[in-house]
């Protein structure tokens, strides 16, 4: 029996973590996201000091190694009674590193927004909550695409680190072949396939979001 013939017998098991790394990613990446969107919100609008904590934090955070983080809260916290399962320390760790991440990529383009926009805003009666969601946000995602597809694609590759604590994703799962098999160039180059069908569509959703942006003259925001 050639390799290839026994990389096809295990294509469950390659399946299976296809399917474990596109959840962890697409909820982990959404969530991730959302609290992005939050912070920004917060450093924005709350008092000096607990901005300054968030930038504290965020920081922090960014400094972290993403592998310590998911170590943290997979072998640190049950030390504190607090336990949960592979995958949810997966959707945690991913959510808070990366929402980190999203945070500062926002951040960046809306210091680069014109002062007139939210200026405009506020003479036509805008709360600071409207002027956000309905001004401020929507021309900061439009500046951000590039390098919210980028960052996407490197919450993506973090996955792989998860396998270490046991969450039988495309890593493990191309480890979990090779292992048995003695294979490991062909379990790996299937592994790496999988990673970049996801990279790929990550890249043509950029691409068509950029334009559709471009189409519509908002290009400059």
């Amino acid at each position: 029996m050639s390799e290839w013939e026994i990389i096809w017998q295990q294509k469950e098991v390659f399946l299976s973590g296809f399917a474990s790394t596109a959840s962890l990613f697409l909820v982990s990446s959404t969530i991730a996201i959302i609290l992005g969107v939050g912070l920004l919100y917060l450093l924005e609008n709350t008092q000096r000091g607990i901005s300054a904590t968030l930038r504290a934090v965020i920081n922090m955070m960014r400094a972290l190694p993403f592998l310590i983080l998911a170590y943290l809260l997979y072998y640190g916290l049950p030390q504190l009674g607090i336990r949960m399962e592979a995958m949810t320390v997966g959707f945690v760790s991913l959510s808070l590193y990366h929402g980190a991440y999203f945070c500062e990529i926002f951040r960046g383009a809306r210091n680069g927004l014109e002062h007139g926009l939210v200026e405009a805003a506020q003479a036509c009666g805008f709360t600071r909550y409207k002027t956000f969601t309905r001004i401020i946000m929507p021309n900061v995602f439009l500046k951000s695409v590039p390098l919210m597809a980028n960052q996407l694609i490197i919450c993506l590759k973090d996955t792989a680190f998860l396998s270490i604590i046991t969450v039988l994703d495309i890593t493990a799962a191309a480890n979990s072949v090779q292992s048995m098999y003695f294979i490991p160039l062909k379990a790996f180059v299937i592994a790496i396939g999988l990673y970049w069908l996801i990279s790929i569509a990550i890249e043509r959703l950029s691409h068509y979001l950029m334009i559709k942006v471009e189409r519509r003259g908002l290009s400059h925001a």
